[in-house]
């Protein structure tokens, strides 16, 4: 059998309506939305930015069988002081790690805060990468039990870091 290839931003976006339980309204989400150049290819439409949400990550490995990871964008996180990741939402009170069957206002993200970097991440080996943009990687490895196989650092295919092991 082949692997399943799962891949994804460094952060979440989306168009159009709907619950996005991570999206920024602040200075952060502008960056995000400015620096991932994220307005849509043919309306010009702003995307919403917010935080990478691990719940709704880890649903996606689980139910479509993913046995490598890609990341892409992780340099439009370069330059922030810090930044976060959803681990478990609060519903009415109550901790799930799980996404909820219904999203609605009652639902608050739970964040885990990690550290940025300002290094420039083109022409780089996957270890030469900052330790904090490891650490970030070495989180979502934990918590989804997959691999990073991919980080995507620019949008030229020789911004394109394969882990060489995997």
């Amino acid at each position: 059998t082949g692997d399943v290839i799962g891949i994804f931003k460094s952060y979440c976006t989306r168009v159009g309506s709907g619950p996005f339980p991570t999206e920024l309204f602040d200075n952060d989400g502008k960056y995000l939305q400015d620096k991932g150049h994220e307005f849509g290819a043919t309306t010009g439409r702003e995307r919403r930015c917010g935080w990478l949400d691990m719940p709704a990550l880890k649903y996606s490995v689980m139910i479509n069988g993913v046995t490598k990871l890609i990341m892409t964008k992780a340099d439009v996180l370069t330059g922030l002081e810090k930044f976060k990741v959803a681990t478990a939402y609060k519903i009415n009170g109550k901790l799930t790690t799980e996404v909820p069957y219904e999203f609605n206002d009652k639902l608050v993200p739970v964040y885990k805060e990690f550290e940025g970097w300002d290094e420039d991440l083109t022409n780089l080996s996957f270890d030469n990468l900052p330790a904090t943009l490891k650490t970030y990687i070495q989180f979502i490895e934990k918590e989804t039990g997959v691999p990073v196989w991919i980080v995507s650092v620019g949008p030229d295919r020789d911004e394109t870091i394969f882990r060489s092991h995997l």
